[in-house]
Protein backbone atom coordinates (compact mmCIF):
# COMPACT_ATOMS: atom_id res chain seq x y z
CA UNK A 1 0.00 0.00 0.00
CA UNK A 2 1.36 3.53 -0.49
CA UNK A 3 1.10 6.24 2.18
CA UNK A 4 0.74 9.38 2.07
CA UNK A 5 2.10 11.46 5.33
CA UNK A 6 1.10 14.74 6.03
CA UNK A 7 3.41 17.07 8.47
CA UNK A 8 0.53 18.80 10.99
CA UNK A 9 1.81 22.75 11.34
CA UNK A 10 1.80 24.81 8.44
CA UNK A 11 0.45 21.78 6.00
CA UNK A 12 -2.65 20.71 7.62
CA UNK A 13 -2.87 23.77 10.07
CA UNK A 14 -2.08 27.21 9.14
CA UNK A 15 1.06 28.88 11.06
CA UNK A 16 0.80 30.12 14.36
CA UNK A 17 -0.90 33.34 14.02
CA UNK A 18 1.04 36.47 15.57
CA UNK A 19 -2.23 37.46 17.99
CA UNK A 20 -1.81 34.20 19.37
CA UNK A 21 1.65 34.23 20.45
CA UNK A 22 0.93 37.54 21.78
CA UNK A 23 -2.00 36.29 23.26
CA UNK A 24 -0.08 33.51 25.32
CA UNK A 25 2.52 36.06 26.16
CA UNK A 26 -0.02 38.61 27.66
CA UNK A 27 -1.71 35.60 29.50
CA UNK A 28 1.62 35.46 31.78
CA UNK A 29 2.80 38.58 32.01
CA UNK A 30 5.43 38.04 29.86
CA UNK A 31 6.92 40.40 26.69
CA UNK A 32 5.85 39.39 23.63
CA UNK A 33 9.29 39.09 21.80
CA UNK A 34 11.58 37.44 24.80
CA UNK A 35 8.36 34.93 25.31
CA UNK A 36 8.18 34.37 21.00
CA UNK A 37 11.68 33.79 21.29
CA UNK A 38 11.98 31.29 24.34
CA UNK A 39 9.32 29.51 23.08
CA UNK A 40 11.20 28.92 19.93
CA UNK A 41 14.34 28.20 21.46
CA UNK A 42 12.87 25.48 23.74
CA UNK A 43 10.63 23.74 21.42
CA UNK A 44 12.36 21.05 19.72
CA UNK A 45 13.41 19.98 22.94
CA UNK A 46 9.63 19.83 24.20
CA UNK A 47 8.47 17.93 20.80
CA UNK A 48 11.03 15.00 21.45
CA UNK A 49 10.28 14.87 25.06
CA UNK A 50 13.12 15.66 27.11
CA UNK A 51 11.13 18.48 28.82
CA UNK A 52 7.75 18.18 30.54
CA UNK A 53 5.21 21.06 30.35
CA UNK A 54 6.50 22.67 33.44
CA UNK A 55 9.82 22.61 32.63
CA UNK A 56 9.21 23.87 28.93
CA UNK A 57 7.07 27.17 30.00
CA UNK A 58 9.37 27.55 33.00
CA UNK A 59 12.75 27.85 30.55
CA UNK A 60 10.42 29.59 28.11
CA UNK A 61 9.23 32.44 30.99
CA UNK A 62 12.83 32.54 32.26
CA UNK A 63 10.96 31.83 36.03
CA UNK A 64 9.02 28.46 37.41
CA UNK A 65 5.75 28.55 35.78
CA UNK A 66 3.43 28.06 38.17
CA UNK A 67 0.36 24.79 37.58
CA UNK A 68 -2.24 27.01 36.45
CA UNK A 69 -0.22 29.36 34.08
CA UNK A 70 1.30 25.96 32.38
CA UNK A 71 -2.65 24.87 32.46
CA UNK A 72 -3.43 27.57 30.44
CA UNK A 73 -0.66 28.05 28.13
CA UNK A 74 -1.25 24.24 27.08
CA UNK A 75 -5.00 25.39 26.71
CA UNK A 76 -3.63 28.66 24.27
CA UNK A 77 -0.70 26.82 22.68
CA UNK A 78 -3.01 24.10 21.09
CA UNK A 79 -5.83 26.64 20.13
CA UNK A 80 -2.80 28.15 18.62
CA UNK A 81 -2.37 25.02 16.45
CA UNK A 82 -6.43 24.78 15.48
CA UNK A 83 -6.52 26.64 12.47
CA UNK A 84 -6.81 24.47 9.66
CA UNK A 85 -5.66 25.10 6.27
CA UNK A 86 -9.08 24.35 4.23
CA UNK A 87 -7.37 23.49 1.34
CA UNK A 88 -5.20 20.97 2.45
CA UNK A 89 -7.54 19.69 4.65
CA UNK A 90 -10.21 19.04 1.76
CA UNK A 91 -6.90 16.68 -0.13
CA UNK A 92 -6.42 15.14 3.37
CA UNK A 93 -10.46 14.30 2.88
CA UNK A 94 -10.21 13.60 -1.19
CA UNK A 95 -7.41 10.99 0.46
CA UNK A 96 -9.84 9.35 2.89
CA UNK A 97 -13.07 9.34 1.36
CA UNK A 98 -10.78 7.40 -1.61
CA UNK A 99 -9.82 4.61 0.79
CA UNK A 100 -5.94 6.03 0.57
CA UNK A 101 -3.08 4.86 2.91
CA UNK A 102 -3.38 8.55 5.31
CA UNK A 103 -1.01 8.83 8.25
CA UNK A 104 0.14 12.09 10.35
CA UNK A 105 3.63 12.45 11.34
CA UNK A 106 4.55 16.00 13.27
CA UNK A 107 7.13 17.43 15.76
CA UNK A 108 4.47 17.99 18.70
CA UNK A 109 4.70 17.78 22.87
CA UNK A 110 2.31 15.25 23.95
CA UNK A 111 -0.04 17.71 25.54
CA UNK A 112 -0.39 19.72 22.48
CA UNK A 113 -0.56 16.04 20.44
CA UNK A 114 -3.64 15.43 23.12
CA UNK A 115 -5.25 18.70 22.10
CA UNK A 116 -5.11 18.38 18.23
CA UNK A 117 -6.47 14.47 18.21
CA UNK A 118 -9.72 16.13 19.81
CA UNK A 119 -9.99 18.12 16.45
CA UNK A 120 -12.35 16.41 14.20
CA UNK A 121 -9.67 16.88 10.52
CA UNK A 122 -7.02 15.00 12.72
CA UNK A 123 -9.16 12.30 14.48
CA UNK A 124 -10.39 11.28 11.04
CA UNK A 125 -6.53 9.83 10.39
CA UNK A 126 -5.99 6.76 11.58
CA UNK A 127 -2.81 6.60 12.15
CA UNK A 128 -0.99 9.42 13.97
CA UNK A 129 2.65 9.88 14.90
CA UNK A 130 4.05 12.60 17.02
CA UNK A 131 7.46 13.00 17.97
CA UNK A 132 6.78 13.76 21.78
CA UNK A 133 5.05 9.86 22.23
CA UNK A 134 7.73 8.38 19.36
CA UNK A 135 10.98 10.18 21.61
CA UNK A 136 12.22 11.44 18.04
CA UNK A 137 12.08 14.60 16.21
CA UNK A 138 12.23 15.53 12.42
CA UNK A 139 14.23 15.37 10.48
CA UNK A 140 16.56 12.54 12.79
CA UNK A 141 16.51 9.86 10.49
CA UNK A 142 14.93 7.22 13.11
CA UNK A 143 11.88 9.08 12.84
CA UNK A 144 11.41 8.30 9.46
CA UNK A 145 12.32 4.61 9.65
CA UNK A 146 9.91 4.61 13.54
CA UNK A 147 7.11 5.93 10.89
CA UNK A 148 7.41 3.04 8.54
CA UNK A 149 8.02 0.51 10.82
CA UNK A 150 4.65 1.95 12.59
CA UNK A 151 2.93 1.53 9.02
CA UNK A 152 4.08 -2.03 8.08
CA UNK A 153 5.53 0.17 4.96
CA UNK A 154 8.88 0.24 2.73
CA UNK A 155 10.18 3.81 3.07
CA UNK A 156 9.94 3.58 -0.91
CA UNK A 157 6.04 3.53 0.03
CA UNK A 158 5.82 6.90 1.71
CA UNK A 159 5.19 9.96 0.22
CA UNK A 160 5.45 12.88 2.80
CA UNK A 161 4.91 15.80 3.08
CA UNK A 162 6.05 18.98 4.81
CA UNK A 163 6.57 22.65 4.85
CA UNK A 164 10.12 22.63 6.03
CA UNK A 165 12.88 21.96 3.90
CA UNK A 166 15.08 20.12 6.10
CA UNK A 167 12.41 17.99 7.58
CA UNK A 168 11.61 17.26 3.43
CA UNK A 169 15.52 16.68 3.12
CA UNK A 170 15.42 13.97 5.84
CA UNK A 171 12.97 12.15 4.60
CA UNK A 172 14.26 11.81 1.32
CA UNK A 173 17.70 10.73 2.86
CA UNK A 174 15.84 8.00 4.60
CA UNK A 175 14.57 6.85 1.53
CA UNK A 176 10.88 7.94 1.44
CA UNK A 177 9.35 10.29 -0.88
CA UNK A 178 9.58 14.02 -0.03
CA UNK A 179 7.19 16.98 -1.01
CA UNK A 180 7.95 20.10 0.10
CA UNK A 181 4.62 21.70 0.76
CA UNK A 182 3.74 25.61 -0.23
CA UNK A 183 0.23 25.93 -0.87
CA UNK A 184 -2.39 23.47 -1.48
CA UNK A 185 -2.91 23.86 -5.07
CA UNK A 186 0.56 22.58 -5.90
CA UNK A 187 0.09 19.97 -3.54
CA UNK A 188 -3.05 18.79 -5.14
CA UNK A 189 -1.10 18.76 -8.32
CA UNK A 190 1.72 16.85 -7.21
CA UNK A 191 -0.15 14.34 -5.79
CA UNK A 192 -2.72 13.87 -9.26
CA UNK A 193 -5.84 14.56 -7.54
Amino acid sequence: MRWTVFDYGGVLSLPQPESDADAMAEAVGADPETFKRGYWDHRLDFDRATLTPETYWSAVLGRPATAAEVARLVELDVASWSHPDEGTVAILDALLTGGSGVALLSNAPACIADGLDRLPWIAAIGHRFYSARMGLVKPDPEIYAALAEGLGAAPADIVFIDDRKDNVEGAERAGLTAHHFTDAPSLRAALSL
